[in-house]
């Protein structure tokens, strides 16, 4: 949940944390505006935490975007907090 009661804007940086099913190469740092990547990996079904400040929400649909066109399962997406 965001911070205090704050409304976040569209063209706001904010952090945000990014879960999706499956393994994410670092390789692909480039791709998701350099966010901290974390595997949690479950040898049944990994899980990926994607974690860091974005620029705006055009930013965070551009990371959704490549997500979900390398066919990862998105389980979830939180604003950590709006800067």
């Amino acid at each position: 949940m965001v911070e205090g009661k704050k409304r976040l804007r569209l063209d706001q940086t904010a952090s945000y944390q990014i879960r999706v099913q499956g393994m994410f190469p670092a390789r692909w740092r480039d791709y998701i505006q350099g966010m901290d990547i974390i595997v949690e990996d479950d040898e049944e079904c990994p899980v990926t935490m994607l974690t860091g400040r974005l620029p705006d929400q055009a930013a965070l649909l551009g990371v959704l975007n490549f997500l979900y066109n390398q066919r990862l399962p998105l389980l979830s997406v939180e604003c950590l907090s709006i800067q």
